[in-house]
């Protein structure tokens, strides 16, 4: 079995994480989830964006350092994660002395190869603030799309600038007209790439649409050389004599706290890094579009400069947008839904369905209060949750609590080996939405199944058939859960210890002769007016 990285992208630790961050992470839980019931060794590493300027433009604002305000924010993430079931192996952070140590080996090696080299570029300053400005805190207008940008990439059309190609430059803090003056960086020559990086991009033509396009504008555009350091206070110290007062810049670390994290898990099990980055390993990458230059250009530039044979990126999960009640998520406005909130309101398993059943896999999607409840009502309550407790408390009522011996029906064994064959793969190709869709396709079919064979009828008439029926029921029970462990772990991990089952991609049994313990409901139903409370508090929230 081959080892798996899963890398989940990192947020930045200045502000709480909202419904879009968690609709594109998610995939990457139930990829860890799923190769683990398989045997393999997985890698499931993430943690918070602690430095550059959005940290520290936050800490100038509430008075703090940058180190408390992305203290704050990463502890508020870890119990997000961890309430909404997320698997990490590690989720760490990039101000850990681990990750420093780490990137600044790993620039030490960089620097001397053939790809960095020194350059003089224009440094923007605001004569009104008297200081030096980082790209962040440069606005203008985008010289790609015209549209309003700050100075690292533009949100309207992605496209990553330089500060000194922003139209209109000015400070972000007091709006005055920017000055230019020099300094001179550390550059890692990415055009010198270019060939690699075609050869790269041709190879991968299962990504995602939205992957494809992005990377293969940025390379017809013309790869430009990209500057990793940069005049700033809080960040990594450049491990190079004579830029010693620099920090590297984020983009050329952040990135690296995959390899960085990963290093870590197989430091502490006993594994070896080169082994997961070496040939017998498959890597998954987990963001959303917006990210997608960073994980298809940068990194694997970063790895190839390198030049210590490092895996590149094998998958990139990229989800495109989520909505809310039709409109951009827009954090300014505090048109969200914040994550510490929704997590704690309701249940995690509900939260997971929708995020993978209605999420931004292929297209934008939106995120509504009405659809949330109607479908947590529909299919979580009303299919899934209903055939299993009308199942088990009928085995319950009627039959001491204890599975009857039945025959096992051969359609419906054929039907389950169909779906692990049919589910595992879609998994593994990033299909999460086909892969759920196709398991609930079943749960409706076990609903009929029970419907037409009539056990409360066959009871008291037939009870062989009955006890047929309700064996059946439970084997089919028995590999949903399994089957939707990686979308619902909570629930499933309750009817596993309910049925005595171990978590294993494979065909599970469930013997005549099993005592139930005592069932629970495993899914509330929610009442309607949820709906419009929540609406209120998201309008009155707003600005």
């Amino acid at each position: 079995m081959k080892n798996i990285l899963i890398g989940g992208a990192w947020p930045y630790a200045n502000g709480s994480l909202h419904i879009g961050h968690i609709a594109a992470l998610l995939p990457g839980d139930v990829l860890a989830r799923y190769y683990r019931a398989k045997g393999a060794k997985v890698y499931y590493v993430s943690g918070s964006d602690c430095h550059g300027t959005p940290v520290t433009i936050r800490a100038r604002q509430e008075g703090k350092t940058p180190e408390e305000i992305s203290n704050q924010y990463h502890e508020e993430f870890v119990s997000v994660f961890n309430r909404l079931g997320f698997s990490y192996d590690l989720y760490t952070k990039t101000s850990s002395e681990e990750h420093k140590a780490f990137v600044r080996d790993f620039h030490v090696r960089l620097y001397k190869g053939d790809f960095v080299y020194r350059k003089t570029v224009k440094q923007a300053r605001c004569p009104c603030c008297e200081k030096v400005l980082t790209d962040r805190l440069i606005i203008g207008r985008c010289p790609a799309c015209g549209e309003t940008a700050r100075g690292d990439q533009c949100d309207a059309c992605g496209t990553i600038l330089e500060a000194d190609t922003i139209l209109d430059a000015r400070c972000a803090d007091c709006g005055s007209a920017l000055i230019f003056g020099e300094a001179t960086q550390l550059f890692i020559a990415i055009s010198k790439l270019h060939d690699e990086l075609v050869d790269y991009l041709n190879k991968h033509a299962r990504w995602r649409k939205n992957a494809i396009a992005f990377t293969k504008r940025y390379i017809d555009e013309g790869l430009r050389d990209r500057a990793i350091t940069r005049d700033l206070d809080w960040g990594i110290d450049v491990p190079k004599e004579g830029f010693e007062h620099k920090k590297i810049y984020i983009w050329a670390e952040n990135v690296l706290g995959y390899l960085s994290a990963s290093s870590l898990v197989c430091r502490e099990r006993g594994e070896s890094f080169s082994e997961l980055f070496g040939k017998n390993a498959r890597h998954y990458y987990v963001h959303g579009k917006d990210n997608i230059p960073f994980h298809t250009i940068i990194l694997p530039a970063l790895l190839l400069g390198h030049g210590g044979n490092l895996r590149l990126p094998d998958d990139i999960i990229s989800s495109e947008y989520l909505t809310l009640e039709g409109r951009k998520i827009s954090t300014s406005q505090n048109w969200a839904i914040w994550a510490k909130d929704i997590a704690f309101r309701y249940n995690p398993d509900s939260l997971r369905y929708f995020f993978i059943a209605n999420g931004p896999e292929k297209r934008d999607t939106d995120f509504s209060w009405r659809e949330f409840v109607e479908r947590n009502n529909s299919e979580l309550v009303g299919a899934y949750g209903n055939f299993i407790n009308r199942t088990l408390a009928f085995i319950k009522n009627y039959f001491g609590g204890i599975v009857p011996q039945g025959r096992p029906d051969p359609v419906i064994q054929n039907e389950i080996a169909d779906l692990y064959e049919k589910a595992g793969p879609r998994i593994e190709n990033g299909q999460l939405k086909d892969a759920l869709d196709t398991i609930f396709n079943f749960v409706r079919s076990g609903n009929k199944y029970f419907d037409a064979n009539q056990p409360w009828k066959t009871r008291t008439e037939n009870q062989e058939h009955c006890c047929d029926t309700l064996f059946n029921c439970v084997q089919i029970i028995a590999n949903l859960a399994i089957l939707l462990y990686p979308f619902l772990p909570c629930t499933s991990e309750r009817i596993c210890s309910w049925l005595g089952l171990k978590n294993g991609w494979a065909f599970q049994s469930v013997h005549a002769g099993v005592r139930l313990p005592e069932i629970s409901i495993l899914f509330e139903r929610l009442d309607k007016g949820i709906i419009d409370k929540e609406l209120k508090r998201l309008n009155s929230e707003s600005r």
